[in-house]
């Protein structure tokens, strides 16, 4: 037999509409909503409650205490039981509470950024190499990064940054192979400072104080590592626009905006 009409539409029912993942009012992009304050006002028929002031419900208080009765003449005939009892010992001073030490700097726990991984090549945003481009080596125990140039690129030496002064790129070198000194720590870039000599007789500007100078151990170390990271980049596949690019300052034009770039 074939199927009569009030069958026919009821097979023909649509399914129940799927909720859209989506809310009702959502950023288009830019800061700019779907709909506007007064449209969500309506739509939300948030007029029906304004003005209107619900009174507060009071709970009824439970009783302190019950009464109840005590047979005898002379016991009063009746007598208050308190419902929650009183403790029977209150101790006459507060006990010493253990507060935590307070950890010091060298108890911190370090973290690093997920975009920073050995052999990423970012930019400097402070100190006197500011807006050269530097590669990334490790994370020393301090938290701070140590980074090089290499020297032989655009100059920048080995030396220690913090992330926050930092922008890692999208660029990556392989640097699995790159051996670094046990000995270049935070112990290792540390200025030793000489004590004051005494007041002397004589004039007191004739002292001078004496410029930095780089040590012999550093420039070996700067050799060892500036070598192998070298070689590093000669095996990437684009070397040669890898070295353009890390020889190139970093700038901003105007209407150029860092927080709208990709790097």
């Amino acid at each position: 037999m074939a199927p009569t009409a009030k069958a026919a539409k009821q097979e023909k029912k649509p399914d129940d509409k799927k909720k859209s993942s989506k809310p009702r009012n959502y950023d288009l992009g830019n800061g700019v909503m779907r709909f506007s304050r007064t449209r969500m006002y309506h739509k939300k028929a948030l007029y029906k409650f304004m003005g209107k002031k619900v009174k507060a419900t009071k709970k009824p208080a439970k009783p302190a205490f019950v009464t109840k009765q005590i047979g005898g003449d002379k016991n009063g005939k009746e007598r208050k039981v308190f419902l929650k009892k009183r403790r029977n010992y209150y101790p006459t001073q507060d006990k010493i509470r253990k507060h935590p030490a307070k950890k010091t700097f060298k108890q911190h726990k370090r973290h690093l950024r997920s975009t920073l991984t050995p052999g990423t090549v970012c930019i400097l945003l402070a100190g006197s190499h500011k807006g050269k481009r530097v590669v990334f080596l490790k994370q020393l125990h301090s938290g701070l990064l140590l980074v090089t140039g290499p020297m032989q690129i655009n100059s920048c030496p080995l030396r220690r940054i913090s992330q926050r002064y930092v922008i890692g790129t999208q660029t990556k070198i392989d640097v699995s192979g790159v051996k670094i000194p046990e000995t270049i720590n935070d112990e290792y870039f540390r200025r030793k400072r000489e004590k004051r000599a005494k007041k002397e007789e004589g004039d007191i500007f004739q002292a001078k104080k004496e410029a930095y100078k780089v040590s012999d151990q550093r420039k070996a170390d700067q050799k060892v590592v500036d070598k192998q990271v070298f070689e590093a980049i000669k095996k990437h596949p684009d070397r040669k626009v890898l070295l353009a690019y890390l020889s190139a300052m970093f700038g901003l034009r105007s209407s150029q905006y860092p927080h709208r770039m990709q790097f």
